[in-house]
Formats: structure tokens, sequence, C-alpha cells
């Protein structure tokens, strides 16, 4: 996975970015139009809004969801920050930005302290910041930083099936086959204790 030297940036490319440049790439060989291409035919003889030209797509030229999904949206100028690792990078720090803006700003100092911890269990950990939260990679996601309300982080956790204590919450994500299973609410920078960080640490070496 590509990424860039801490001195300049904190985050890494989302694995995410190097699937749809393989898209972009083989798009032509598979479909026989580049995205440029298709972007010029949808705007011309497609449905005038994006969720028309997703089906449009999908029914007329039997797209997958996803293929559909991303030539739709940029015919309306939206997406294309995964198109490349620099264009990912840039978003990331805005992504970040905007969650720990207005009324979640004072939960900045949390989300910092636990990058800054998880970054100390071992120089293979990347965060790969989406939208809503920031994935935190060994091999898988082996946690997460949710900003869910105005006056709590959810530091997510992949434990599997593992018997955890009343702190950790199950979110019930085992049953449904998700990489997250436990939850740590944290409303306050003092909370990211000896035992936070234990679970932290038992998270990244399950993903050995």
């Amino acid at each position: 996975m590509p990424t860039i030297a801490p001195k300049q940036h904190r985050y890494s490319v989302h694995p995410g970015v190097e699937m749809v440049q393989d898209w972009v790439a083989s798009l032509k060989e598979k479909t026989g139009r580049t995205l440029e291409e298709w972007l010029k035919l949808v705007k011309k003889e497609g449905p005038g809004d994006e969720a028309g030209r997703r089906d449009w797509l999908k029914v007329k030229h039997k797209f997958g969801t996803n293929s559909a999904w991303w030539i739709a949206e940029r015919s309306v100028g939206k997406g294309g920050e995964e198109d490349s690792p620099e264009a990912y990078l840039k978003t990331a720090v805005k992504y970040v930005e905007e969650q720990y803006a207005g009324k979640k700003a004072e939960l900045r100092p949390i989300f910092d302290r636990l990058m800054a911890a998880a970054f100390k269990i071992g120089k293979d950990v990347k965060a790969c910041p989406c939208k809503t939260m920031v994935p935190l990679y060994r091999k898988h996601v082996f946690a997460q930083l949710k900003p869910t309300t105005n006056t709590r982080i959810d530091l997510g956790l992949a434990l599997g099936d593992m018997k955890a204590p009343k702190r950790l919450i199950d979110t019930g994500g085992f049953a449904k086959k998700d990489r997250i299973t436990h939850r740590i609410p944290i409303s306050d920078a003092a909370e990211i204790d000896e035992e936070v960080l234990k679970w932290l640490r038992v998270a990244y070496e399950r993903d050995a």
C-alpha cells in the first residue's frame, strides 16, 4: 500500500484507491471505452440525474453496481478522490477536518491521542480516513475511530468472538461478519488509559 513519509503526512492511501485505479486502467479492455469516453456518452445519451444514470448504466450497458456508481458520480462532477494516491491523501486531510469541525471540534484531542497511541504500537500501522471515520490497518482493519456524537468518539476494535470485559460494548459485528466487533466509547482524552491501550494492542496483534 503506497504511503507518504510521516514527516509529510500521517495518513496512508486507502486500499480502495488501488482498486479504483485498476478499474479505470482496465475499463477500455473490458468495456470498449475509457472512463472519459463513458462520461461523454452518459452526458450525451443518459438521463440527467445521477441516480437515473446509475440505473441506465446497469440496465442498458450491464455495468455492475460499483462501476455504475463511479461513472454516474463522476458524470455529475462528484467523486474522483480515489483516482490517484495524491488525490486521496489530499481528500483524507479534508475528511478528518470535517469530522472534527463545528460541535465535534472538542473531540479532536481524543482523536489525536488515539492516533498517537496506535502509531506507537507498530511501524506497520496505517490510518486511512473515510468520510465518517478513520480505519486503522495492519493487514486488515483492526480498529477504527469514529466521532459518533458531538460528545463521544467510539474506538471500534476487531476482536472476533473474544469475550471482553463490560467496558467493551459488543457491536454485534461478529454475528454480522463485520470486522469491527466491539467498541469503547470515549468522551474525554483522560479516559484513554492502560485498559484502552491494552485492547488496542490486542486488536493489532490479532491481525498479525
